[in-house]
């Protein structure tokens, strides 16, 4: 990346007016973060949203990409979610069915037809989500018997889901509006700010925990006393160095790619010849991106939720308590300072990691055609040096694609992890969770995002300092 090229860059007028477009509009998104949903008395609900996020790992996936709108049950509670399942059906579609892959592949026209029926399959999505959200939510509130006068009109309750289903419209329009500008995907910058959004939480949880100086404070080299807790001190200092680490390797996994080399042969026609030349074919190293844990995450809240629902109208059923202590994800509401690390801890991280591996394994099946590639390469007369053209060079792409999901799929399962590797880490020192904000997977789409916004904002900006090269 040119960085010279980009602040140079910003003396052009367009270039300055793109960028401060899209500053207001997450400014504008931030902002409706923080606007209720209009049923009751939002305070009512917040126990209900905090038992929901802690609940269950699906709670806090859904927090951590609407940006706390969860937290706060504010209108974009729902998020981009319908919009993202939108384009995964649609994703899926185009590969099932004959007539929507043929559209897929008729240039910008098909893509323009796919993305307004993305849209389109989202509003009812939308209405499903909200309708859901508000009722579960509604049954905590009941569950947890706070003593609350909780009797919303029709009136109230459709009001409530119109505006939920108009803050995920809206901040699908938003989203558009920033690729407008040509400086990044606007749904992918929008999902970026959510989870940055986080970071303070966070930063102002552990600095609590480091300046809490009732168990003693810390003493360098036996003479310097620092105010702060001597075992935080250590934990933020590893935490610090194993971030930066950890966006290394995420930068590193995230850019891998295989480079396959693609020959041409010369064609000769007339007294012109054409063709002989080498091209590229770059193939990443984890092609399904986070779309194996968003399905990790959502298969796994399917058990968790039908025990909860079973223990609403059953809660002596043993059967339905050992189904949601087996499948919720381990944090500090139900972790047990007592006992201490159980096997039953360690059942939702392996499971999810299982399933990490195998959606991986799935999707990359999906997006990635070894059999429409090797015909597309034989079809523009191109090969692959010691590789036949047809069924030869599908194998080839076949197994070369295996070996990159058996590294990439484990990369990704740890990534994963990290959240659960961390608490049991602090567990073990501190005797509680640290329950960080951002988890492994947020950090990748954090680093995904930024590197492809990067990108387009430095070929935008090649474009308006053209002229100062020449």
């Amino acid at each position: 990346m040119n960085f010279k090229t980009i602040l140079k860059s910003l003396k052009n007028k367009d270039m300055r007016k793109r960028i401060l477009a899209v500053v207001g509009i997450l400014v504008v998104y931030r902002l409706l973060a923080h606007i209720p949903v209009p049923l009751g008395e939002t305070s009512t609900f917040k126990q209900a949203v905090d038992n929901l996020i802690n609940g269950t790992d699906l709670g806090g996936f859904i927090n951590l990409i609407s940006g706390g709108g969860l937290t706060n049950f504010s209108i974009i509670l729902v998020g981009l979610s319908p919009y993202i399942t939108a384009s995964i059906v649609m994703q899926l579609l185009s590969k099932a069915i004959p007539q929507m892959e043929e559209l897929s592949k008729d240039g910008e026209t098909g893509r323009r037809k796919i993305n307004q029926w993305t849209r389109v399959i989202a509003v009812p999505l939308a209405i499903v989500q909200s309708i859901a959200y508000i009722y579960i939510l509604f049954q905590e509130v009941i569950a947890a018997n706070t003593g609350a006068d909780v009797n919303p009109t029709s009136f109230e309750w459709v009001l409530a889901i119109i505006s939920m289903v108009a803050g995920s419209i809206l901040l699908m329009w938003l989203g558009e509006l920033i690729t407008e500008q040509g400086i990044g995907n606007g749904i992918s910058m929008v999902i970026l700010c959510s989870i940055v959004a986080s970071l303070p939480q966070t930063i102002a949880s552990l600095s609590a925990q480091l300046f809490d100086t009732s168990y003693g404070t810390l003493s360098l080299f036996g003479w310097l006393n620092l105010p702060v807790n001597p075992t935080m001190f250590w934990i933020c200092l590893a935490l610090i160095v194993g971030m930066i680490i950890v966006l290394y390797v995420l930068v590193k996994i995230n850019e891998a790619q295989r480079i396959v080399t693609i020959n041409y042969a010369k064609r000769v026609h007339g007294n012109s010849a054409y063709g002989g030349i080498k091209s590229i074919m770059p193939i990443k190293l984890i092609a399904a991106g986070v779309i194996p844990v968003i399905f990790a995450v959502s298969v796994l809240s399917v058990p968790s939720f039908i025990g909860q629902l079973v223990l609403r109208g059953n809660p002596d059923n043993q059967t339905a308590k050992n189904i949601v202590e087996m499948f919720s994800a381990p944090n500090a509401s139900n972790y047990d300072t007592e006992v201490g690390l159980q096997g039953k801890d360690f059942v939702y991280p392996a499971v999810y990691f299982v399933l990490v591996i195998v959606f991986t394994y799935f999707y990359t099946s999906i997006v990635f055609n070894s059999e429409e590639i090797a015909e597309n390469i034989q079809k523009q007369g191109g090969f692959i040096e010691g590789v036949r053209p047809g069924r030869k060079t599908e194998k080839y792409f076949s197994r070369m694609i295996n070996r990159l999901n058996l590294f990439g799929a484990f990369a990704l399962g740890i990534i994963a992890m990290l959240p659960y590797i961390t608490d049991y880490i602090s567990i073990v020192t501190l005797g509680y969770p640290l329950g960080l904000s951002i988890s492994g997977t947020g950090l990748l789409i954090v680093v995904t995002v930024a590197l492809e916004n990067i990108r387009q904002i430095n070929s935008r900006a090649l474009m308006v300092t053209y002229d100062d090269y020449k």
